[in-house]
């Protein structure tokens, strides 16, 4: 708790909610170009928070407009290794005709907060931001330094935002060995007696690819048996039904693990129909990481009616599972044959650590000690965060951003979805996590 200059008691609590509101009033959503419409504005107002309770943030413009802030707490003992929080501030876009609410609004109905960016991922930035404030203004320092750092183009891979910084200026980052970051530390029901709350240790890797084929270009009205957008197509249609195989990596095993012990009963990985059916509103989530993937995204080709053009594009957004890397290439040559050229638009690593050591147990204790029947297990996410940069820098990365969650909500469909949002008593919950959990970590 603090007082502010008026006298009245702040906590982060108090000011969670009207922190994640304002930041998604600011519209930063991320079209995959050079523009970031709102990410400087963002950025200078992440660092005027951290300014007015005594920190000192530096903004970071990798291009213009789209900027990084960044800010270092002192921690009790300075020699001990320093641990990283990172969000970001960028969204993917909202068309706000097909929402229940503006999408930039940051309307509160039905117990929740509504808006692009709720919980992908203002939510987790806002309760950081609560946190930190609040230890600010008592006067409570970390354990620990704390590395502060709140990044642009996430959605778009952030070559704008962590990759920049990490290539750039990897000093902000020195004595870092552990962080935490988003997508991770939410909560699954499993019965009155028990909640898992789970934490990312792992991610798929990723190709976002090109494909192309060429073929010869000629007048419509005339037959063509080397016509590019058939030969695409039919490749397309292969890669896009295609069952990849179950693979069961380290990290999946263990979750399925304790799932099997949460449900009292045995989950076959060979029947995954059958486990997903039991997972609820996360089963999209947690299927995803079974199996390597491929999904075709966009298509293009020709540009008038009666002319067959000599060239068709598709993108395909491809992710492979830890140490599948190579089984993927392999078996995505064959689905889509010779004819057939890719090439990659934007790839990265797989990254798989194990779910053990004092950060986890700080996880574990903070999360019980809000929530009594809390049990924290370890699982993969599906898409791919900015964990990925700060690898390279020999930082172990989990995603750990803590929501209790009411059973009932979609939890995976709110990300990049219609009408997103997050229960402002998550929010609240949140805070006292992060609290805690700095104070173990």
């Amino acid at each position: 708790m603090s007082e502010t200059s008026a006298g009245r008691t702040v906590s982060g609590q108090d000011e969670v909610v009207d922190l994640c509101r304002d930041l998604i009033r600011i519209d930063t959503s991320n079209y995959g170009d050079h523009s970031g419409p709102g990410e400087r504005k963002a950025a200078e107002w992440v660092a005027e928070k951290l300014a007015e309770v005594g920190l000192e943030p530096q903004i970071f413009e990798s291009h213009k407009g789209r900027a990084s802030t960044v800010a270092r707490i002192e921690g009790e003992d300075p020699s001990r290794p320093a641990l990283l929080i990172h969000g970001h501030t960028d969204v993917v876009p909202a068309n706000a005709a097909d929402w229940t609410y503006d999408p930039f609004a940051g309307e509160i109905a039905d117990g929740c907060l509504w808006g692009r960016g709720a919980v992908d991922m203002k939510d987790m930035d806002a309760m950081t931001l609560a946190v930190v404030r609040d230890r600010m203004r008592s006067g409570r320092k970390p354990p620990r330094d704390i590395v502060l750092a709140f990044l642009a183009d996430e959605e778009a891979g952030g070559i704008y935002g962590a990759r920049h910084l990490v290539d750039n200026h990897p000093e902000l980052f020195e004595g870092v060995t552990e962080a935490i970051g988003e997508v991770g530390g939410f909560s699954f029901t499993v019965n009155e007696n028990l909640r898992l709350y789970l934490v990312e240790t792992a991610q798929k890797g990723m190709h976002w690819m090109r494909l192309t084929v060429e073929g010869t270009a000629g007048h419509g009205s005339m037959t063509n048996n080397d016509n590019a957008i058939t030969e695409l197509c039919e490749a397309v249609g292969r890669l896009g039904r295609h069952q990849w195989p179950v693979r069961v990596t380290k990290t999946v095993r263990s979750f399925l693990d304790e799932l099997s012990d949460a449900l009292g009963t045995p989950l076959d990985p060979d029947n995954m129909d059958a486990t997903l059916a039991k997972l609820g509103g996360i089963a999209k989530m947690v299927g995803a990481t079974l199996r390597n993937s491929a999904a075709p995204t966009m298509l293009g080709a020709g540009y008038k009616v009666n002319v067959i053009p000599g060239q068709a594009t598709a993108h395909v957004d491809g992710r492979f599972l830890p140490g599948y890397e190579d089984e993927f290439f392999a078996d995505l040559d064959r689905i889509l044959g010779p004819r057939v050229k890719r090439e990659d638009v934007h790839a990265d690593k797989a990254l798989e650590t194990d779910f053990d050591g004092k950060l986890v147990d700080a996880m574990q204790g903070a999360l019980r000690a809000e929530d009594p029947i809390a049990r924290a297990v370890p699982y993969m996410l599906s898409g791919g965060t900015d964990a990925k940069s700060f690898d390279d820098l020999g930082i172990r990365c989990f995603g750990f951003a803590p929501l209790q969650l009411p059973p009932e909500l979609d939890f995976a469909g709110m990300f990049h979805g219609v009408d997103e949002r997050v229960p402002v008593e998550g929010l609240k919950f949140g805070v006292r996590v992060l609290d805690r959990f700095i104070d173990q970590a």
